[in-house]
């Protein structure tokens, strides 16, 4: 983690210290030996990544990871997110929304930083459709220059 954080940027009080948490010690960080299905998300705009993994049994998000790097945002929401999701249904992915993942992070998003608040939330929806088989797997969906 690299980013040089304001402190003054992310909020107030015990909003911004989850913030700095999740940032700087995320759960779920790291990578599954065995998992279902994976998906990677890149944002251009600032260089935000993450992969997530999955690992679902009798369809129960059994243990979900993500690894990449990010500002203190991205971080902070795809720990969060994750967090949320693992031992619940995989169906539970369809209901989280944007506005969900604003709540979680419980400070304004600029119109700048939504890509990065949303990142993992991209991540996991895809996850959801090529674990439901709506998707057919991707060959580098996006190519990274």
């Amino acid at each position: 983690m690299t980013e040089i954080i304001d402190r003054n940027f992310a909020g107030e009080g015990i909003y911004r210290e989850n913030i700095l948490d999740h940032y700087t010690h995320p759960r779920n960080f790291g990578k599954l030996d065995k998992f279902n299905a994976e998906h990677r998300e890149f944002n251009p705009l600032c260089g935000d990544e993450t992969t997530v993994q999955i690992k679902v049994e009798n369809n129960v998000i059994e243990d979900i990871k993500f690894h990449g790097k990010g500002c203190a945002i991205s971080m902070a929401a795809s720990s969060m997110l994750l967090t949320e999701l693992k031992g619940q249904k995989i169906e539970t992915i369809k209901n989280i929304t944007k506005e969900h993942v604003f709540e979680l992070l419980s400070i304004p998003i600029s119109p700048v930083r939504v890509k990065c608040a949303l990142l993992c939330l991209e991540a996991v929806r895809r996850i959801h459709k090529k674990y439901e088989g709506e998707i057919v797997e991707e060959v580098n969906k996006k190519i990274c220059l």
